[in-house]
């Protein structure tokens, strides 16, 4: 009977540590809600890093963050997916900076080359994106000759020479790294026809003009030095070269 009694009396006193440990977690866990909650933490600050196409607003926009809001109810993952929708937008990190500040850093695509499609173009960064359609000729090179199949801004562009397309980007990039700019690229062909002004062109495939790019560079200084401005470079495997005053 005794042991009856001692027992009972262990399990109240159990059950009385029990209720005092739910009391006391209730109370830290209210008093952490509200201590979050305050004012303390509503975002006073959306710093943006690494932007050059969208000024620091216009990211802010696009996110949809907001001063004013609790820092710990603010979601980055929806931040993300609307940044991400954007075409320019290649990859996004975002970060909560206590007390109160969102960190935005950005990698945006870039504009490297624009296909004419009737009077409007295509603008496409270096992996052949799709990131807008202009009404009006950019200053980057154009990109002639092609079939167009896709050209839904955000998709990879498709044509129906989408092999001989990705080389061209491939120099495009390569000739950016020597320093040499094509003013046009016409693409009709596997051999290539990049203008370097309007009447000095450089004909070859993507490849053999790729493989010789430090020459080029010198072929282009002598007619420079020259004064010529007119004529065809043809390219060939193992540098081999030819040059014509004759432009057809």
């Amino acid at each position: 009977m005794k042991e009856t009694d001692q027992v009972r009396k262990k399990r109240k006193r159990k059950k009385k540590h029990y209720l005092l440990k739910f009391v006391i977690l209730l109370a830290l866990a209210t008093g952490l809600y509200f201590f979050f909650s305050s004012s303390m933490f509503d975002i006073q600050k959306i710093t943006v890093e690494d932007n050059s196409h969208y000024t620091t607003e216009q990211l802010i926009s696009l996110a949809g963050a907001k001063t004013g809001e609790n820092l710990f109810d603010a979601s980055l993952s929806k931040m993300k997916e609307k940044l991400l929708a954007d075409p320019y937008i290649k990859n996004v990190k975002l970060k909560k900076r206590l007390p109160a500040e969102v960190v935005i850093s950005v990698e945006e695509r870039k504009e490297d080359a624009a296909v004419p499609y009737g009077s409007r173009y295509i603008l496409i960064d270096s992996e052949g994106m799709v990131l807008r359609i202009s009404d009006v000729e950019p200053a980057i090179t154009l990109l002639t000759g092609m079939v167009v199949i896709n050209m839904e801004p955000g998709t990879p562009l498709e044509v129906e020479q989408n092999a001989l397309l990705t080389d061209t980007l491939k120099l495009l990039q390569q000739a950016k790294e020597h320093e040499l700019y094509f003013k046009k690229i016409d693409i009709s062909n596997l051999v290539i026809k990049a203008h370097i002004y309007d009447q000095l062109i450089c004909e070859g495939t993507a490849e053999n003009i790729m493989d010789n790019l430090d020459s080029l560079q010198d072929v282009l200084y002598d007619l420079y030095t020259k004064g010529i401005e007119r004529g065809v470079i043809k390219m060939g495997s193992d540098e081999y070269f030819s040059f014509s005053p004759l432009v057809e």
